[in-house]
């Protein structure tokens, strides 16, 4: 009878084990051309640092695709995918590549995010979630791939090391860190962080989005020093 138990014991958790495999990705990092991702599933980078997938924030109707550190405890999440646009069903909308983009369907197949990329292919793409907390669409040929879009070059309010935030010099338009509406609502909020339009190499905290209403400045980067001027705090150390 002890046998019987423990075969019995050893059956329920293969049993188990393949049926959480099923529905739950564990440590897979990459969406293909003919995959999706759904529910609670999850794409995990390499090392496990970051996790994507479909999370809420507060209401209970809302539900957003969105980026969040995968060695912490509590869910911190550093990047929303469809910040204005949320869905109400995450088990029936999905995430795919469709048309040479990554694309979020909401409860109704329609589309509330994509990477809007207007000269790719269909065929041979992948998304891939790296260990520095980018989101990477790119392209395959070969044992080689081409980067086509990137979360790096689309911050939205947490700033993650090796994250780009550029100008545009021939638009004057600059990459912005945007706040959350409310601690509930991840759509953009009152306060925005940008660098310096004027090439001062400073960052500037705006209100509501408006150059005129600077709230705190950085000051100048200090290439000597290896600092900004307006921060004491780095001179600590």
């Amino acid at each position: 009878m002890h046998t019987m138990n423990n075969s019995w014991f050893a059956l329920s958790l293969l049993f188990l084990c393949f049926s959480l495999k099923t529905y739950v990705s564990f440590g897979v990092d990459t969406i293909s051309a003919n995959q999706t991702l759904s529910g609670d599933e999850t794409i995990v980078s390499a090392g496990g640092d970051f996790v994507l997938g479909f999370f809420k924030p507060g209401k209970p109707s809302n539900y957003y695709l969105g980026m969040w550190y995968g060695k912490v405890s509590v869910q911190n999440v550093v990047w929303v995918a469809n910040r204005e646009n949320p869905f109400s069903d995450k088990y029936s909308s999905v995430l795919r590549i469709s048309d040479g983009n990554l694309v979020l369907f909401n409860e109704a197949q329609e589309p509330v995010w994509s990477t809007n990329l207007t000269s790719t292919s269909a065929s041979s793409l992948e998304a891939v979630l790296l260990d520095e907390g980018n989101l990477v669409l790119r392209e395959l040929s070969g044992n080689s791939s081409t980067s086509l879009w990137e979360s790096f070059d689309h911050p939205t309010h947490t700033w993650i090391p090796g994250m780009r935030m550029r100008l545009d010099k021939r638009t004057n338009v600059s990459q912005r860190l945007i706040s959350w509406k409310n601690i509930e609502d991840p759509a953009p909020g009152l306060f925005s962080l940008e660098l310096d339009p004027n090439g001062s190499n400073s960052y500037f905290i705006l209100w509501n989005g408006s150059r005129s209403h600077r709230y705190w400045s950085s000051g100048p980067w200090n290439e000597n020093q290896k600092l900004f001027d307006d921060v004491p705090e780095m001179r600590a150390n």
